[in-house]
């Protein structure tokens, strides 16, 4: 018994009390055929639209429950199924707990009231361009797919703890908040392959906390928007076998695009106004941000804290607003644009650590290190180093000599002042070692100047019959090596200024020494 009114069925015949559309779901159920109730009209026929469907078109949700849960035996040679075209399901469908065994797909249908799913059990499940008011579908369980494309949800849909055997797919569903502030809470939820959620449109959170995608997961040209709390996406601890996808999408295509569009066709961008969080999630190949929009208030971000990561495809568009933040983060590669990374103050890479950069586009070494100096507003020599070395790595010497001497730089604004002059001493002789050929010019300069001097300066032997010839180039250049003694310096008095002048020079030999010793040791300890 379903009603007080509605008895029978049980060994396959219609029961009593079904209404027309009713006796039609049923024979169609056994037949394993679809049941169509659509007027060939668009308008009319459209489950989103305002026009009414009378009760021709409508069946009770009891008795497709009844039909899921203890159907009729399907007739010879047929497969029992329910396969629903433009019909309304009146009521609240509840069939929380159930195992449901017949394939079920619904297209194009209203549901008026919410539809209840928690803990049941299905094979595969379609619901295609359907009205509904809310899916509550925690630690729902199919066997195959999960199918909710183009689908509307009025307050929302709960899948946490869902088990969906092979793919999820919500491409064009269209998902409002409910009263927690959620559009879809998938939390907990393990996809056996793919999450395919492209050209999804949210009006709330997105939450996908400690979710596991077999495959890969595609936003490709999703619009996800909260404007009423903190995220638009929050889905730390994410775990996905292969790619996310935060990409363009065809325009136009069918709701199963497989892969970025091909050139010339009209695309529709990723885009999320709000936060993004993707804290310690665990990505098999690449996050994929290519051409993704962030719109964002202040006070939020797109949080990539502690991913791990082959490859991160940072080509995104730069925020106006907002904060980019990778701290922590471990990837291989990273693929970025110069124009991707917002302006100073906006973005926080300490302990990003990544082993190859690939720029898309001019990225030259000055706009480089500026990134570098925007993203630590604190200085830390670790940045700088790991950037070094993988210049290195990549051939490239020079430019990591320049970001080496770009740290000292950046270093030496840290120091007390005496230690500071020190610095700029060494900066503006021998760029701190990683300009060696410096040296040498002011070591020529130093040499030529003082030895046109001495050839006018009085020299009175220390003792007379004893020491070399006067010669005022090998005296001025023994005065500027340290330790190497040529037998000048110490053969000859002078007096007043040139003394003076000879102190000056014994005092400017040690320093380029020095530097360049300093400079030498650092370059060793790096190689």
């Amino acid at each position: 018994m379903v009603d007080g009114t509605t008895t029978g069925g049980g060994n396959g015949d219609v029961p009593d009390g079904l209404t027309a559309a009713e006796v039609g779901m049923w024979q169609a159920f056994r037949n394993g055929t679809v049941y169509d109730l659509r007027t060939g009209v668009r308008d009319a026929d459209d489950p989103h639209g305002g026009h009414p469907w009378g009760p021709g078109r409508s069946v009770r949700a009891r008795i497709v429950a009844w039909l899921l849960l203890a159907g009729p035996p399907a007739l010879d040679g047929r497969v029992s199924s329910l396969k629903l075209q433009g019909v309304q399901i009146t009521d609240t469908l509840d069939l929380a707990g159930g195992t449901i065994e017949p394939y079920v797909e619904l297209k194009d249908c209203r549901f008026e009231k919410e539809v209840l799913l928690p803990e049941a059990h299905f094979t595969t499940l379609r619901l295609v361009n359907c009205s509904v008011p809310r899916l509550e579908a925690a630690r729902v369980h199919t066997e195959g797919d999960l199918h909710l494309p183009r689908s509307r949800f009025h307050t929302g849909v709960r899948l946490t703890d869902a088990h969906i055997g092979t793919d999820l797919l919500l491409n064009q569903a269209v998902a409002f908040r409910d009263r927690t502030g959620k559009s879809i809470a998938g939390d907990g939820m393990s996809v056996g392959q793919d999450l395919q959620a492209e050209m999804l449109e949210t009006h709330g959170e997105l939450s996908l906390r400690g979710a596991t995608v077999g495959v890969s997961l595609s936003l490709r040209g999703s619009r996800l928007s909260n404007s009423h709390g903190q995220r638009a996406l929050n889905a730390p601890q994410l775990t996905v076998e292969r790619t996310l996808y935060l990409t363009p999408a065809g325009v136009g295509n069918s709701f199963l695009s497989n892969g970025t569009p091909a050139r010339g066709t009209r695309v529709q961008r990723f885009e999320c106004v709000g936060g993004l969080r993707l804290d310690d999630g665990r990505f098999g190949d690449a996050i994929d941000l290519d051409a993704a929009r962030f719109t964002m208030r202040t006070d939020q971000e797109v949080s990539l804290r502690r991913v791990q990561t082959p490859e991160l495809r940072f080509t995104c568009e730069g925020p106006e607003r907002g904060l980019i933040v990778l701290n922590g983060a471990k990837v291989v590669n990273l693929v970025d644009k110069a124009t991707s990374w917002p302006v100073a103050g906006q973005f926080r890479v300490n302990g990003f650590t990544y082993e190859n950069l690939i720029p898309i586009g001019a990225f030259p070494l000055h706009r480089r290190l500026g990134w570098l100096s925007d993203a630590t507003p604190e200085y830390r020599p670790e940045p700088y180093e790991q950037l070094a070395n993988i210049l290195r790595n990549a051939g490239e010497d020079a430019d990591a000599r320049e970001v080496l001497l770009a740290k000292q730089r950046r270093r030496r604004e840290t120091l007390p002042v005496a230690a500071k002059v020190w610095g700029y001493i060494q900066d503006w002789t021998v760029a701190y070692g990683y300009r060696p050929g410096r040296a040498a010019v002011w070591m020529a300069v130093l040499w030529a100047v003082s030895a046109v001097a001495f050839s006018r300066a009085d020299h009175p032997p220390l003792h007379k019959g004893e020491g070399p010839n006067w010669d005022p180039a090998l005296f001025s250049l023994d005065l500027l090596l340290p330790v190497i003694d040529l037998g000048q310096a110490g053969a000859w008095q002078l007096r007043g200024g040139w003394q003076w002048l000879s102190a000056i020079l014994i005092m400017l030999g040690w320093i380029l020494a020095t530097t360049v010793a300093a400079g030498a040791t650092r370059l060793l300890r790096r190689n």
